[in-house]
């Protein structure tokens, strides 16, 4: 996979909090994102251009260099953010503004344009009722079309698997990625036998979800600006 850029690319992401108006205690949700925001931008923080901040009430951004962990990124917000849910729109493009590291609100550039575009497509589809809604999605400036295509359709596929888990699977699956260790290990945390870990991974496609994960993280790192 190659992706094709004029200048020096960038990944934007703009996150939007889904349904915030419907959520009653907004205040809480708001000061429990900023400390997410603030513990990424802590721990990933030689990977990040411009940290991450709520840009509105509901709305955030930031700014990588690379796109290598972006998937590990979003996946952690949405880990710590649960049962709120967030749609995700990844850019992958110049800046052609200034870059601040403690401010991302004022860069702009194609980076910019694409997450934003992302979002607007995620919306969209929200208010047509579209079937095949993901609460990722990527767009990429330049001539980068078939791999865009297939990077939508591989994240399409992974919100159809989370759609698709119990609240037990998603404990389990959400553990093992993020300490990345046995079943056994895993088993020991939850209090439960092996053979239930294994079970749930079974039956919340584990695999071939990370696997899915792994595939857009390869594709992603390919994306780097060269201001690292």
């Amino acid at each position: 996979m190659f992706f094709f850029f004029n200048g020096n690319p960038y990944i934007a992401i703009i996150g939007d909090i889904r349904k915030s108006k419907k959520i009653e205690n907004r205040n809480e949700i708001q000061k429990k994102l900023k400390q997410v925001l603030e513990e990424i931008n802590h721990k990933y923080d030689k990977e990040i251009a411009s940290n991450f901040i709520i840009t509105l009430g509901d709305e955030f951004q930031g700014l990588l260099y690379s796109g290598i962990n972006t998937m590990n990124i979003i996946n952690e917000i949405e880990r710590k953010m649960y049962p709120v849910k967030i749609r995700f729109g990844i850019g992958a493009g110049a800046i052609t503004t200034d870059v601040n590291k403690e401010m991302s609100i004022g860069a702009d550039g194609p980076g910019y344009y694409k997450a934003r575009a992302a979002i607007d497509f995620l919306k969209d589809n929200e208010k047509k009722k579209q079937t095949n809604t993901a609460d990722v999605r990527f767009e990429a400036e330049g001539d980068n079309h078939t791999i865009t295509v297939m990077i939508n359709t591989i994240l399409s596929l992974l919100t159809a698997i989370k759609d698709s888990w119990s609240d037990r699977q998603r404990e389990i699956i959400w553990d093992m990625l993020h300490h990345q260790d046995s079943q056994v290990d895993v088993a020991k945390r939850f209090s439960i036998k092996q053979p239930a870990v294994q079970k749930s991974l079974s039956k919340g496609k584990y695999y071939v979800y990370k696997d899915s994960m792994d595939i857009i993280g390869q594709a992603l790192s390919e994306v780097r600006s060269n201001d690292v």
